[in-house]
Parts: C-alpha cells; sequence; structure tokens
C-alpha cells in the first residue's frame, strides 16, 4: 500500500467516509523509495490529522541547496523560510518512504480498526449502477466486496488500470537513478557543510545528496547499459565525493528507471486511477510521491460533497480534468528542468527562472495553480508573486479570531467552502447566514466592533497584510474550496457566494442539509 493509497484512506477518513484497504503483501513496503515530502504534502498530512507524527519522525530542511560539482561552488539556494507568511510549514522534510508509510497505516489502524486489509489481492472487478463489485483473493480464499466507488492505488502496472483498458502514454526513456543510504558520520567525527538537501550538478555525473533522519542518501545517473555497481564500488564512488571518513556503512542500494508516462484517463464511471496507476513520474526534485499526493487531496473532498447530496456526480469529473494536466505536463515540465539543471544548463530552465520567493512556492509546490474553471488556466511553475487567481492555493495566513485568538486560515476551511469577504466590518455588509457546506467569514483591515453583530464572524488583518498578500481590492469576495484552492474571485457588488458555490458544486438538491 502506498503513501498515496494510505494518505487517500485518511482523507476519506476525515470527511467521514467508510472504506476498505486491500493490499496484496503480507506487510509494507521495505524498498527504500521517497525520501522528500514538501510542504503541500505536510499540509495535506495536517488536514488529515498526521502531520504532527511525521513530522516528531522528519528531519526538517529550511535550505534546498544547488552547488557545481566540479568546483563545489554553490548557487542561490532555495529558501522555504521566503514561505513563511503563506504556510505553517516553511520548510520541506527529509524521511525515508518505508518509515513514513508505518506512521500512516498506525493512524488509519487506530481510527478505522480492521480496514486494511494484507494478503487480499484485487483479481478483477465489475461496476453496477451503483457501486463496483471487487473480487480478491485471502488466505481464506476468494470473496467479494462491494463499496460505492473504487480507488485504484495499485502502482505503476495496476491491476486496475489494465483491466479498464486505460493506455499509457509518455516515455520510459534509457535512464537510471543509482540510489544508496550510507551510515557514515558527516556531522561530529567528519563534518561536512552540506545543506541538508542539496542538488549538485555537473554534465558527466550529477548527485543529489540528503540527509535523513538516520543516515545519508546519495543518488546517482547509471550511464546506459551500465552494470549496478558492486558494495565496493559504491564506497568508491562516495569517498571521492565526501573524501576520507573513518567509518561507512552501506545500508540499502535499489535504481530507479526514469518514467513520466500518464493514464489516458483516469475515471471510468465509479473507478479512479490514483498514484503511480494514474502517473509515473521520475523521482527528481521530489515529484514522484508529492505529485501522487495531490491526487490524495483533490478527489476525497469530492466524493464527501456527493455522498452528502450537497453536489451532482459531475463534481467528480474535476477530479481528472484538473490533476491529469498537472501530472502529464506540469510535472514532466519540471521533470524536464530538473535534468537539465543537474546537467549545468540552469539558464534554460524556467521551473527555477523566477524570484526568491517563487522558486520555493514552486519547488514546495505551493505554486501549483489548478485549472478550476476549465479554462485552460493551470501551472505548476511560479515566476513571481503578483495576484491570486482562480486556481491558486490560498496562503494559510495569520489572522486573528473575535475571541482574541490567532487563527491559520486553512483551519476554517477544513471540510467547507469558505467564503471570504475583503471589506471594512466596521460598516456592517451584509453577510448571508452558514449553510452546509458553506461557511462565510469576514477579513478586515479593522477590527469588528462588539455592537455591530459581526464579531464572531469576522478575521482582523492586522496591517492589511494578508488582502495585500492576495492582490486584491476591498469589498472583493473569494471562494474557497475545502483542498485550499480558489474555486472564484468576484465583487462584493456583482455576486453572491451561495450563486458562485452552486455554480462550482452543481448541487443535486438545493438546501439538503447533513
Amino acid at each position: 500500500m502506498s503513501p498515496v493509497g494510505l494518505t487517500t484512506a485518511l482523507g476519506l477518513d476525515f470527511y467521514g467516509l467508510p472504506f476498505a484497504l486491500f493490499e496484496e503483501d503480507a506487510e509494507l513496503s521495505l524498498d527504500t523509495k521517497a525520501g522528500t515530502v514538501l510542504t503541500r504534502t505536510l499540509e495535506a498530512f495536517r488536514r488529515y490529522g498526521v502531520a504532527d507524527a511525521v513530522l516528531a519522525k522528519a528531519l526538517r530542511v529550511d535550505e534546498i541547496g544547488d552547488v557545481e560539482r566540479a568546483t563545489n561552488t554553490a548557487r542561490p539556494s532555495v529558501q522555504t523560510s521566503l514561505l513563511s507568511d503563506d504556510t505553517r510549514y516553511p520548510f520541506v522534510i527529509n524521511m525515508p518512504q518505508h518509515h513514513l508509510e508505518p506512521i500512516l497505516r498506525a493512524a488509519i489502524e487506530a481510527r478505522r480498526p480492521g480496514a486494511l486489509n494484507l494478503r487480499h489481492r484485487l483479481t478483477s472487478f465489475r461496476q453496477t449502477e451503483h457501486g463496483v463489485v471487487a473480487r480478491v483473493d485471502t488466505p481464506d480464499g476468494a470473496r467479494e466486496v462491494e463499496g460505492s466507488y473504487l480507488l485504484a492505488c495499485d502502482g505503476g502496472r495496476s491491476t486496475v488500470r489494465a483491466q479498464l483498458g486505460v493506455p499509457v502514454e509518455g516515455e520510459s526513456p534509457d535512464e537510471r537513478v543509482l540510489l544508496v543510504d550510507v551510515k557514515v558520520d558527516l556531522d561530529v567525527v567528519n563534518p561536512r557543510d552540506y545543506p541538508y538537501l542539496a542538488y549538485f550538478a555537473d554534465p558527466r555525473e550529477w548527485m543529489i545528496l540528503v540527509r535523513h533522519p538516520h543516515c545519508w542518501r546519495f543518488l546517482y545517473p547509471l550511464a546506459p547499459g551500465v552494470a549496478e555497481p558492486s558494495a565496493a564500488d559504491f564506497r568508491d564512488k562516495i569517498i571521492a565525493f565526501i573524501g576520507p571518513v573513518e567509518q561507512l556503512e552501506i545500508l540499502n542500494t535499489i535504481v530507479y528507471r526514469i518514467h513520466h508516462r500518464v493514464a489516458a484517463q483516469w475515471r471510468d464511471r465509479r473507478v479512479f486511477l490514483m498514484g503511480d496507476a494514474a502517473h509515473l513520474i521520475t523521482p527528481t526534485w521530489a515529484l514522484g510521491l508529492n505529485t501522487g499526493i495531490l491526487d490524495a487531496i483533490s478527489l476525497p473532498w469530492r466524493l464527501a460533497w456527493v455522498a452528502r447530496g450537497w453536489a451532482s456526480d459531475a463534481l467528480l469529473d474535476g477530479y481528472a480534468r484538473e490533476q491529469r494536466p498537472v501530472a502529464a505536463e506540469g510535472s514532466g515540465e519540471m521533470a524536464r528542468a530538473a535534468r537539465k539543471y543537474m546537467a549545468g544548463e540552469a539558464a534554460s530552465v524556467k521551473a527555477m527562472s523566477g524570484t526568491a520567493w517563487a522558486n520555493a512556492a514552486t519547488r514546495t509546490m505551493l505554486g501549483v495553480r489548478l485549472d478550476v474553471d476549465d479554462t485552460g488556466d493551470w501551472s505548476m511553475v511560479k515566476t513571481d508573486r503578483g495576484p491570486f487567481r482562480v486556481g491558486d492555493r490560498i496562503p494559510d495566513a495569520l489572522l486573528h479570531g473575535g475571541d482574541g485568538r490567532p487563527v491559520r486560515l486553512h483551519d476554517l476551511i477544513d471540510d467547507t467552502f469558505l467564503a471570504l469577504y475583503f471589506t471594512d466590518v466596521r460598516r456592517r455588509p451584509n453577510i448571508p447566514a452558514d449553510s452546509a457546506g458553506l461557511r462565510h467569514i469576514v477579513v478586515s483591515h479593522r477590527d469588528a466592533p462588539l455592537d455591530g453583530g459581526l464579531r464572531d464572524r469576522a478575521l482582523f488583518d492586522v496591517g492589511d497584510r494578508f488582502r495585500q498578500l492576495v492582490g486584491c481590492p476591498s469589498d472583493t469576495l473569494l471562494l474557497v474550496r475545502p483542498d485550499d484552492h480558489i474555486a472564484a474571485i468576484a465583487s462584493m457588488r456583482g455576486a453572491s457566494a451561495e450563486s458562485l458555490y452552486r455554480h462550482v458544486v452543481a448541487p443535486a438538491k438545493v438546501g439538503v442539509s447533513g
């Protein structure tokens, strides 16, 4: 069971949806896999209630180093601390995947005992008018399980994708990456002043250095046709880079193929492809796992809105429409940029051509803009801050509530659409009552008077900083979705949040609550 599948399950649990997980193997993977978790993924972990547990076992990184390997000359690094106004996690973390998965699994087992079924292999499925019937092989024989939907997080060799007959488009060039985990003391006995995450560019042989909580990780390209190095070769290669050390122990090695292959179709009625089943993406710049978590952010809330009767089935179409171009073209652009950057061709890389803030937003996936209104306007690359647009992720700003306590904006978006009214609360604007799935909040540069009737529905924006950060004029209405992306921007005089909300979710029944 991949981190995408486990995170999706935690998302379903967060929205109160029943689910069952089926994993073919007897245990979770012990392979050395993805090692860097980006900020946008941490925000998903926060919403789904596992961020603290993950952070307690991870190594936080606020600088992504960039070094010319041949000359050991440092180029400007990516400073994630510049994102402090945008997120409560202005850093990325290093944690090997086989350490991350048990944390996610423990959370699932604590909240939904019995939901995870190991040694259960999906063999076939059929769709009905009201659901999906899956046939699985178990230690006690074959059984059939029925559910409303089938979410396929079954990897690059997806059984579900194959049975749907969905083709995969893209490329798998003859390129491989060699990953080596090493136990070596570069902190005290043999100190080295390397950032915890550093990319060493070189046209002949680039290298990535990752400090994990308990070891160091080295990644190198492996030339086509070259056999996997021996243990002695590994040791010689590492020592050639770091110099003589007193002790060095090779813990794990693995060879990855470079892929950028995307399924042509991500939804077939009640079946959805997610993670590697939908897209196989090169691990460079941490694109693989973290692009998959974007799927786990996008789909669960949509299923919840449909299940609650707040939205029509058409809302589910937005999952593939929005996420597929990000994986197919956005991550493709990023992957090509990463390879050029590592080969010393930084001048031709758009993904790192912006301001220092923009580069940090791009590399942490906070800069992803989704095509929420089906206009083709989306991007994974920021070049400057600029005014926020429809589809952008709203910053997790720090504001102040009516009770005097600080409030993080994303906490207010959990499990609801949020209408933000950027206006002067002293003028007592007419703000509608909250309804099922939609909450209304005033954001004001002036604090709400206690006798104005809006004290508990207003946020004090000290210095008008948040409105200026968003880049909108006064008397502007923003509608934000449960995944933190802006669904609509309009003048308060020309639109109502309720009508914008109905347009987005296309509800099956107006006024249904629950």
